[in-house]
């Protein structure tokens, strides 16, 4: 399939609409702690649900056989390393969101395109960065060493949890270039990627879950923790990381990962709106950095 170079009016409007339901994600993780789900649990249940509707959407559209096609040998590999790189960014991530606020996990995470753009560069010869890209990324990670320096005023977040979620971030941007550049992945749906990506990182993250002990029974859940799980399986992790591949699979990696400069904005909105989380000055500065350095990814 063709790749654009540029992005479309449509690829646009839909990225913006995925960027605020994932800058809205991270409140729902918040919210979901706080209402008594294990952070590590919840991230479980949610590739779990997330992977069965997926199952159920394969079936209806292309048959029964398409999920069998997906276990063939030349796709069981890359699938699992995706799936693998998957399971431990949101075995971080979570985590990560309970210990800092849902303003700076939702930057952290974001910053994703900058290590998606780096990556690319050394490993897809087709989307090696020019100089005024690169410049784009230094004014980026700027921003990012500013929001990291805001957390050592104890704005809200904390250090530990501000670096796993950026992990976080650093394995979001290593998943979507190992995809761009493996040849087996490139020509699979995007059902398949999503597919190995949830059912694999449900079996990384419920068994790391298990043997940290962060498992709680459902008695304990809140109705809100509940409407939190229900709005990150099926309006973010079924529905809005399907479209994502779909968009992964037409698009260059750089410039449609540049775009998710938005997130953290309606991220850091939304937590200061419903979490009353503080928005420090240097932290929405460094947001200002991040957005005009990503924002010189989709220069050529």
């Amino acid at each position: 399939m063709s790749q654009s170079a540029r992005l479309s009016p449509s690829a646009v409007a839909i990225m913006v609409l995925l960027c605020a339901l994932w800058g809205f994600q991270q409140v729902a993780i918040k919210v979901g702690h706080q209402g008594g789900m294990p952070s590590v649990m919840m991230a479980a249940m949610r590739s779990a649900g997330a992977g069965l509707l997926l199952c159920g959407w394969i079936v209806w559209r292309h048959g029964a056989i398409a999920l069998v096609a997906m276990l063939r040998p030349r796709v069981l590999g890359p699938g699992l390393v995706i799936g693998a790189l998957f399971g431990v960014e949101f075995l971080a991530l979570f985590p990560g969101v309970a210990l800092t606020t849902a303003a700076r996990g939702v930057l952290f995470l974001y910053t994703a395109p900058f290590f998606t753009a780096l990556f690319a560069h050394f490993f897809l010869p087709q989307e090696r960065l020019r100089p005024r890209q690169i410049v784009g990324l230094v004014i980026a990670f700027s921003g990012v060493a500013l929001a990291f320096a805001d957390g050592l005023g104890n704005a809200g977040g904390s250090l530990l949890g501000d670096a796993m979620c950026a992990t976080a971030g650093v394995l979001w941007g290593a998943t979507t270039v190992f995809i761009k550049a493996n040849p087996t992945m490139r020509s699979e749906r995007p059902e398949c990627m999503l597919l190995y990506q949830l059912a694999v990182s449900a079996v990384v993250i419920g068994t790391a879950a298990w043997l940290l002990g962060d498992i709680a029974g459902p008695a304990g859940f809140s109705e809100i923790a509940w409407v939190s799980l229900f709005y990150q399986t099926v309006i973010v992790t079924f529905a809005s990381y399907l479209a994502w591949f779909q968009l992964v699979s037409r698009n260059q990696a750089a410039a449609l990962s540049g775009l998710t400069f938005l997130a953290p904005l309606f991220g850091i909105a939304a937590g200061h709106v419903i979490l009353g989380e503080p928005a420090s000055p240097a932290l929405l500065v460094g947001l200002v950095a991040v957005a005009v350095g990503m924002r010189g990814l989709l220069g050529r």
